[in-house]
């Protein structure tokens, strides 16, 4: 059974009636079960470090075969609450395609399922709405290189105008233009966008890009006149960064490997059950 029904932005969802009795479901090994350990791991990630709102936003990841079968979040559930097991498999539209006790927010995957369709490399898709985003989403400059953590996105971030609540199928053809080949997005008057080729890598690039709109946040808000380094600076910091660079007398290529067991662990102590 379901029924139409609307979130407080007023977005039409569709709303699956749970039933009474838990749904028996296939037993899950091998690449599928990593995923969704990882995916879980990224949502009580997410979740730690409040970058949530509330049950809204997603973050999705493309299950590997040539189905184009993804995994996101029960709809109803907080991010604390999602793991491995009751991550929802869905279609390219959004549509469940195993039995689920929970609802999904097809809604919700027009900009994901866009992004996936469109990116061969976009294999994890996380979106936020975070008070330091919006914030940056909503000034006109967008993101400025004030510091070495806001120059990984220098040159490598696209900027999507809002064009309201993201119901319509047509938009998504100026979503996948504006994003292009970048590894992020900001979606002005609206939040923030990350893709990688794994969640921990969609993950960082998130904590990083919302770490810069904090900082520029702070920045501004204390009035005081902004320190810019020159264009070929901020390059070379986005390359370096990007591990791209080699022109630098050293290199660090396992920055993001250590980034990511770290978190691992902080996931084990503060939330063991996402891989429940």
């Amino acid at each position: 059974m379901t029924e139409l029904s609307m979130r407080p932005d007023r977005t039409p969802q569709v709303a699956q009636t749970a039933p009474s009795a838990e749904v028996a479901k296939p037993a899950v090994v091998g690449e599928e079960l990593r995923l969704r350990r990882e995916l879980a791991a990224v949502y009580r990630l997410v979740a730690h470090f409040r970058m949530t709102d509330l049950i809204f936003t997603h973050i999705s990841v493309r299950l590997p075969g040539p189905e184009q079968h993804f995994l996101i979040n029960p709809y109803g559930l907080l991010f604390e609450e999602v793991t491995a097991s009751n991550l929802v498999k869905i279609d390219l539209t959004g549509r469940p395609v195993e039995e689920s006790p929970h609802p999904v927010n097809p809604a919700g995957f027009v900009i994901h399922s866009a992004i996936h369709a469109a990116r061969s490399d976009a294999h994890c898709v996380l979106h936020t709405h975070t008070k330091a985003g919006c914030a940056v989403a909503a000034q006109e400059h967008g993101l400025l290189p004030l510091n070495q953590i806001s120059m990984e996105f220098y040159g490598r971030l696209g900027y999507h105008d809002y064009e309201g609540v993201a119901l319509n199928l047509a938009e998504q053809q100026r979503l996948v233009a504006d994003l292009g080949g970048h590894p992020a997005m900001i979606l002005r008057n609206h939040g923030l966008l990350t893709v990688g080729e794994t969640p921990a890598q969609a993950f960082l690039r998130m904590y990083y890009l919302d770490k810069a709109c904090e900082i520029q946040t702070a920045a501004t808000a204390a009035g005081a006149g902004l320190v810019i380094p020159g264009p070929d600076v901020c390059e070379l910091a986005a390359r370096q960064l990007a591990g791209a660079d080699d022109s630098s007398d050293l290199q660090d290529d396992q920055a993001n490997d250590l980034a990511w067991s770290a978190l691992l662990r902080l996931v084990e102590r503060v939330a063991p059950d996402y891989k429940d």
